[in-house]
């Protein structure tokens, strides 16, 4: 099976992007991990202010904790942090959890970005970021969840099943870890049906933000989703990479 043509039909974008009204929704909660305390606290007042309930840590060792102790609906974590580094914690959290995780990098540093990515991470912010749009991108996140969970039927190709009211991935029956990023993904590319996905399209609605220059984050989630499927036995799905385009599923044998 190839890769389709892009349909740019009312109906491909209503198949892609749904109808679902989100439901009535409990404030997000949060795990806030940065050594710089000032910071920590300019940015947890105003995600307050914004009705996020906030819990900080300033270690890393007490983050890996913090963040096994409960589920929270996503970690904000620093890459610099005493005792353990944020590497480090998001290798530990990434273990046991699947929780979204935001990475607060140095502004430039596409190692730390890279790092944090290919770790598992879903998204980064250079730091010192805009709280304004830390927030925005977490209410997108949960817009995007809202409406997952409103879709009751699975996606499904060539032995894949997704099920995005349960936020549970299967391949030959077997489950597929993914996290958040990964699976918004692969949902976005199963609902295209074999239609290329650009990686404009593919960050702004799998991760809620527009793509910037030199930005590989959706590349480094392929890679990864590449990698989880070739792992299982007998996939029957891959993603075509379309040069100068994006990305499709297809079915192979």
């Amino acid at each position: 099976m190839f890769c389709k043509d892009k349909d740019l039909s009312g109906a491909a974008r209503a198949r892609r992007q749904g109808h679902h009204s989100p439901a009535p929704q409990r404030p997000a909660s949060l795990l806030l991990v940065d050594e710089d305390v000032e910071f920590s606290q300019m940015l947890s007042i105003y995600l307050r202010g914004q009705g996020f309930q906030v819990a900080t840590e300033t270690d890393g060792a007490d983050a890996i904790g913090a963040a096994l102790a409960r589920e929270y609906d996503a970690i904000i974590l620093g890459a610099t942090l005493p005792s353990v580094d944020g590497i480090a914690v998001l290798r530990q959290i990434r273990r046991y959890r699947d929780v979204p995780v935001i990475m607060l990098t140095a502004e430039g540093s596409r190692a730390e970005r890279i790092a944090g990515l290919e770790l598992g991470a879903d998204d980064y912010l250079d730091k010192p970021c805009d709280p304004r749009e830390l927030a925005a991108r977490r209410r997108a996140g949960r817009r995007r969840q809202a409406r997952a969970g409103g879709m009751a039927s699975a996606l499904a190709m060539g032995g894949l099943v997704l099920y995005p009211q349960f936020r549970k991935a299967y391949q030959n029956e077997a489950a597929l870890p993914l996290t958040a990023a990964e699976f918004n993904v692969l949902q976005l590319l199963l609902q295209a049906g074999g239609t290329v996905l650009s990686k404009d399209e593919l960050t702004r609605h799998a991760l809620g933000r527009r793509r910037e220059s030199y930005d590989r984050s959706v590349d480094v989630h392929i890679s990864k989703i590449r990698q989880k499927l070739q792992a299982g036995s007998g996939s029957a799905v891959e993603i075509e990479t379309v040069r100068g385009v994006g990305y499709c599923l297809r079915t192979v044998g």
